[in-house]
């Protein structure tokens, strides 16, 4: 109630990507297309390992939840923006401009911890393969996956909560085509040192762990990994990693672009921001199928009982 006293603006306007009708047309097509394959391409990968009993393994249980994430992730801001374009309006809520900043930083601060979490089960399943049964056991892989979402729930209540107290007299025009705790704090009508400090801090802190994580995790990789006299186990494991790796560029890469500074508007902040937004969730399982022969194969297999379902189902 509090927020809502100090509050004099009710909610706010999205001036999107483009304000050229021509564009939005094509931005809306390219959008759509985009998060069609999203959920496409992650559903097809969470089904998959869903039924197919030779993909329940560590592994693979993280790479469903990273396409649960992803999918997620994306529904958060592009359906928003989709209907915006089609209704030609661009309003929303202060309470739905929060709620959107809770949740874009719940599920990318999720995948954030479970982008490390994916690295250090590489580093067991390489380093460590004899104990990789025993450290990555069913229980263990609940309780890293439920305290990666336990991570991203604490770091959007840090994001969300200082954004939610800020007080908005005007102008209420947030230039992009989602609410996010910077652009929103740029028309905040005082001072936002305190919340601004918070958030860096938080993204900051968040950005190094998972950073630190992933990085020690494949030194201890690479130093394994070179040590493998079969060049062909060589060649099996540097594709394994490589995936993982290009996964991890393409999220850290904008996050530390976008979050790791203050609230300064720069030219390229939109181009970025559609980067991690709809782009990252499209190529993750594009990469994860195409360089993954057991996920091909299963996926193979499940198109092949389809086929034999639909033939019995004629017959």
């Amino acid at each position: 109630m509090a927020v809502r006293n100090e509050t004099r603006v009710t909610e706010f306007l999205l001036l999107g990507i483009s304000s050229n009708p021509d564009v939005q047309i094509i931005i809306f097509v390219m959008f759509l297309a985009m998060y069609s394959l999203a959920i496409a391409g992650n559903l097809l990968i969470m089904i998959t390992i869903y039924v197919d009993s030779q993909l329940h393994t560590p592994m693979y249980f993280f790479l469903s939840n990273l396409s649960f994430i992803d999918l997620s992730f994306a529904t958060v801001t592009i359906p928003n923006f989709l209907a915006n374009v089609l209704k030609q309006s661009s309003t929303i809520s202060f309470r739905d401009c929060i709620a959107q900043v809770f949740f874009l930083h719940l599920f990318g601060g999720a995948e954030c911890f479970h982008l490390s979490l994916m690295a250090y089960d590489r580093y067991v399943a390489i380093c460590n393969p004899l104990r990789y049964t025993t450290i990555m056991n069913r229980q263990a892989c609940l309780l890293l996956v439920v305290s990666t979402w336990a991570a991203g729930l604490f770091h959007a209540s840090a994001q969300a909560l200082p954004s939610s107290q800020l007080p908005f007299c005007g102008p209420n025009e947030i230039d992009h085509f989602f609410c996010d705790a910077l652009p929103l704090s740029l028309l905040a009508c005082s001072s936002t040192f305190i919340s601004e400090t918070t958030a860096i801090i938080n993204s900051g802190l968040i950005t190094l762990i998972c950073f630190l994580v992933v990085s020690i995790s494949y030194a201890y990789i690479l130093s394994t990994v070179l040590k493998i006299r079969s060049s062909e186990g060589r060649r099996k494991t540097f594709s394994t990693c490589a995936s993982h790796l290009l996964v991890v560029t393409l999220f850290f890469g904008p996050s530390v672009f976008i979050y790791m500074r203050p609230s300064v508007k720069f030219a390229g902040d939109k181009m970025v921001s559609v980067f991690y937004a709809i782009v990252t969730p499209v190529l993750n399982p594009c990469i994860y199928t195409l360089r993954n022969k057991k996920v091909k194969s299963a996926m193979k297999r499940l198109g092949g009982r389809k086929v034999s379902l639909l033939e019995m189902q004629k017959n």
